[in-house]
């Protein structure tokens, strides 16, 4: 039997049981319809983990996040049918109460606004890509590239100037360099590596991204399933930008081997190719040397996460106020409105604070409040709107395009962040599963006494690692384990008596779900970033994966430790020096220096 029918059949069997266990188990009118989630994960115990197991493991068996993502909420949206019903009425209940998720989750302004942010945004990126500026930042940082070490500090530079996308980052900087990095013989997994290790793990801690709306998405249904209501989900954002070890650690690492030109293992044996024979890509590769246009098919697929900026042949003519300019407004315009939307929030009596504690506070004070306050969604949207106006005006003004060739780029941008879309209502709508059926009630009654806290943050991040690397997508890694980490960080953390800053605690715990899905997305070789970083760079997948998989591999371990030593109540920031040393002491005993290839005299300096 064909491996693909098997696991379709494996699939099949997962479903079925998933959806006769509430049968077999004698749930059927057992609790009174629009019971409570306590009264409900009293009834159904260790049953209401089903909804998130079944997306998980068929996520795991089909690849498909969406199918995944959609019967773990038919699957839930059963449990609470038979709970307050019979069988017969279950049936349609099931089906009828999933659409209803589904609608209440675009009826809530939160998200409303966080799906209006990321189409515009998607759109913007198509603007500015169309009107050549992604291109003339690209060609810039370029220029001050004159020998390997350059020409990768040039590149991964260039990760952090396209900082709100991963797939504008794998698409852009990876063509842009590859003459450079050809010219210094610097292999192509090489380059696949600094692409892909500056795309995800930039975006995802950038305040202004593709990324953060899913991330606040996700943050603030812990919040409301926990029933903490005096914390905003921006703020725990922010508050785990320190914490999130491997985007940061993956960055450094990065910037660490670029500067000793120092590599081990599979990228050791790809550098000394490149460097001696000026075989850049690994003879006997499928992909072609003189491949400099990502291919279409490429281009049109793998469109898991974020949008896909296509880099197209019609492009203007490089000019880097083109991007400038309407990413200055976005940020400045972002900048601004989250103050005046946090402060109006404030005075309206709907913020975190009262009006008059508020007017008496000092400026660094009252823009920290302000920006806890603020509806991030609505802020985004409205900058990232605000931009678009900007860039459309500027394309027309240049003759670039007309108007409606504009409206038509702009559109365009919005389609490609569909899928986005879907994620997002599907994540959302599984959230409120999960927290209607009781599931974190159940865990906090079962894990939060018997699981010492100083670990916690160690196996959360192990955790989400295995499943956004078994699954290919953090979206959905960070849907599913957020809305249950948050709750049972609360809880472990309130049982404790040695730790009364339980606000830290869910800081901690979830950043080792963000930045673990980032982790497991970053090496998993059907991650569509994967893919797109190995197609931009015009490498090989297999051949990026297996150079990045040793360093990706390296750094987590060290990310484990990290959150060892924080849980045991070291300082971050300490803890973030000590892993730095770690790495840069292992890239001195594991690695070994590369020589340097000089184009200009056709040396090779050993």
């Amino acid at each position: 039997m064909e491996k693909s029918k098997m696991v379709d059949i494996i699939a099949l069997i997962v479903v079925f049981v998933a959806f006769a266990i509430p049968l077999a188990t004698g749930f059927v009118g057992a609790a009174p319809e629009g019971g409570s989630a306590a009264e409900y994960a009293q009834i159904l115990g260790i049953w209401t983990l089903i909804p998130p197991i079944l997306a998980l493991l068929l996520a795991f068996l089909t690849r498909n996040v969406i199918l995944s993502l959609f019967l773990g909420v038919l699957s839930g949206a059963w449990m609470l049918a038979l709970l307050g019903g019979d069988i017969l009425g279950a049936v349609g209940g099931a089906f009828f109460g999933s659409t209803e998720y589904f609608i209440g989750t675009l009826a809530d302004r939160w998200n409303a606004g966080i799906i209006m942010q990321v189409l515009v945004i998607g759109a913007l990126i198509a603007l500015i890509t169309r009107m050549g500026g992604m291109r003339a930042v690209a060609e810039t940082v370029a220029r001050y590239a004159t020998g390997p070490r350059t020409a990768q500090i040039a590149t991964w530079i260039m990760g952090f100037v396209i900082f709100f996308d991963d797939y504008a980052n794998a698409l852009i900087v990876g063509p842009i360099m590859r003459p450079v990095c050809d010219k210094f013989r610097i292999s192509r997994e090489r380059l696949a590596y600094i692409v892909d290790s500056t795309a995800a793990p930039i975006a995802g801690i950038f305040v202004i991204s593709t990324w953060i709306g899913t991330e606040l998405v996700n943050i603030n249904e812990g919040l409301i399933i926990a029933g903490i209501t005096n914390v905003s989900a921006y703020s725990i954002f922010i508050d785990t930008i320190p914490y999130r070890f491997y985007n940061i650690l993956a960055l450094f690492f990065v910037f660490a081997s670029a500067m000793l030109l120092r590599e081990y293992g599979p990228m050791l044996t790809a550098e000394l190719r490149a460097r001696r024979t000026g075989a850049t890509i690994r003879p006997g590769s499928e992909v072609e040397k003189d491949n400099n246009d990502i291919p279409d098919e490429y281009k049109d697929s793998c469109e898991e996460d974020h949008t896909v900026v296509k880099i197209s042949k019609k492009a203007a003519p490089a000019n880097i106020w083109n991007a400038v300019i309407p990413i200055g407004v976005l940020i400045v315009s972002a900048l601004i409105l989250f103050f005046t939307n946090g402060a109006d929030a404030i005075m309206a009596g709907n913020g975190f604070i009262s009006a008059e504690k508020f007017i008496q506070l000092g400026f660094f004070d009252a823009v920290r409040e302000a920006y806890s306050s603020s509806d991030a969604s609505i802020v985004l949207f409205q900058s990232a709107l605000l931009a678009c106006i900007v860039a459309i005006v500027m394309g027309f003004a240049q003759k670039i395009f007309t108007l409606k060739t504009g409206i038509e780029t702009w559109a365009h941008g919005m389609r490609s962040m569909l899928f986005v879309c879907i994620i997002l209502i599907l994540a959302w709508s599984i959230g409120s599963i999960i927290g209607d059926l009781g599931t974190a009630h159940y865990l906090v009654s079962a894990l939060s006494e018997s699981l010492p806290m100083w670990i916690v943050p160690a196996l959360i991040f192990i955790i989400a690692g295995i499943i956004s690397f078994a699954t290919g997508t953090s979206y959905g890694t960070m849907a599913i384990l957020l809305p249950l980490v948050i709750p049972l960080a609360a809880a472990i953390a309130g049982f404790s008596t040695s730790t009364p800053d339980v606000y830290s605690y869910i800081v901690v715990c979830s950043s080792g779900v963000l930045t673990g899905a980032i982790f497991g997305d970053h090496c998993s070789p059907i991650s569509d970033t994967t893919i797109l970083s190995s197609m931009g760079a015009g490498c090989s997948l297999i051949d990026h994966v297996d150079t990045q998989l040793w360093y990706a591999l390296t750094i987590a371990a060290v990310v484990v430790l990290g959150y060892i030593i924080v849980g045991l109540g070291i300082s971050v920031w300490i803890t973030l020096f000590i892993t730095m040393v770690i790495l840069v002491g292992v890239l001195l005993v594991l690695g070994k220096e590369v020589p340097t290839w000089k184009p200009d005299e056709e040396k090779l300096v050993e």
